[in-house]
């Protein structure tokens, strides 16, 4: 079998469309172009059939309510109406904020802009697993905390996070659990009553859907949670999202959900084994090779390895036929160590040598070896160097 170059392994940053997502995609567009807000004609009503539809898939994909779903632009806005609008509620009895070192900036920069308007922001480390400690969590909560944001797995080394036992402390406590999930979602399986958050955070593009549209699910009971909006303007989405609604992006996230739902069985135990197997030929063939955050629990496709002895940046320079990330954010001053992998206790010359690794359901087999033999291979020239 021949392979087509680049190979795309960076499912984490974002999934290529699925095909059957886009038949929905352009159907939509192009027949249904009615605004759901128009309740007085057919296709005002037609448009927003799909969209309670679409919001019924999204929501049976994490266990909710079709009337708990709020459509987004995406996973960033879910993260900000979340913080930011649980903040304006209990500001006034409540101003003290709990979220993990783990967290996306997402979550982590409106959290950072809370601290700034004079809410107490408790910031908790991970083990040197990539794992959260739910007692940490539960040492940091006070009697005037509002809020717990902990990502269900980490974007950068995959590691998925014990939401679960969280979500029962925080429980017992009163206080509300938050959840970036745009990781999580659609590649492991996620129940908002098993799992005890009260805020859920979604994205399509993480899920072989669109771009631009998410959704956060808001608990309608047990508690009921109350947000102010960030947006006015409008009555949509309950008036917590105003503006008219992207009913083709919705309508091909609800099939994106839909499909992940039902084949993520399969898809996770392949991956899982093309993973395993990456990582095993990378150990074999060369020395140096480290394993960021725990082997399991983690996600299916997802791998960040330290290989000892390069520097990322230019083992993606050499990598072109491989469509890989590093974990380090590169600045006009050169390349910087990823905070995350540090948390974890690793060096600055490993943590700035890292490759974030992210398999997807449309990788074969032939691509994945083609892959650890290129990986092998350019290691090997560059530390001849």
């Amino acid at each position: 079998m021949s392979i087509s170059t680049p190979v795309f392994l960076d499912h984490h940053a974002t999934t290529p469309l699925d095909p059957r997502v886009l038949t929905v995609l352009e159907r939509v567009q192009r027949e249904h172009y009615g605004n759901p807000a128009s309740f007085g004609h057919a296709f005002g009503w037609a448009a927003a059939r799909l969209v309670e539809e679409a919001r019924e898939q999204v929501a049976t994909l994490v266990g909710g309510q079709a009337r708990e779903i709020i459509f987004t632009a995406g996973a960033t806005e879910a993260n900000n109406l979340a913080l930011l609008g649980t903040a304006r509620v209990w500001e006034k009895h409540r101003r003290h904020l709990v979220i993990s070192g783990l967290e996306h900036e997402a979550v982590a920069a409106p959290a950072a802009a809370l601290a700034g308007w004079g809410w107490e922001l408790t910031v908790v480390s991970a083990e040197t697993s990539g794992l959260l400690d739910p007692q940490r969590i539960a040492d940091a909560l006070r009697p005037d905390t509002a809020l717990v944001s902990l990502m269900a797995a980490q974007n950068e080394i995959g590691t998925i996070q014990p939401l679960g036992v969280v979500g029962r402390i925080c429980k017992e406590r009163g206080v509300l659990l938050h959840s970036d999930a745009a990781q999580a979602a659609g590649r492991i399986p996620l129940d908002v009553q098993d799992l005890g958050v009260d805020l859920l955070s979604l994205s399509a593009h993480k899920m072989y859907g669109p771009k631009g549209v998410g959704a956060l699910w808001v608990r309608s009971r047990n508690p009921r949670v109350t947000l102010e909006p960030l947006l006015h303007g409008g009555g949509q989405e309950r008036g917590l999202r105003p503006g008219t609604l992207n009913v083709p992006g919705i309508a091909a996230f609800g099939e994106a959900c839909r499909i992940a739902r039902e084949e993520m069985p399969a898809e996770a135990s392949r991956l899982r084994t093309l993973r395993d197997g990456l990582l095993d030929h990378l150990v074999r063939d060369l020395d140096g090779v480290h394993l960021n955050g725990a082997r399991e629990p983690r996600l299916p496709g997802s791998l960040n390895v330290s290989i000892a002895g390069v520097r990322a940046h230019r083992l993606l320079g050499a990598l072109t036929v491989l469509a890989v990330s590093s974990s380090s954010a590169c600045s006009s001053a050169g390349t910087n160590p990823s905070e995350i992998l540090r948390g974890l206790g690793r060096d600055d010359d490993l943590a700035r040598a890292s490759l974030r690794i992210g398999l997807g359901r449309f990788n074969s087999a032939q691509e994945i070896a083609f892959a650890g033999e290129r990986i092998v291979e350019v290691v090997r020239d560059l530390r001849r160097d």
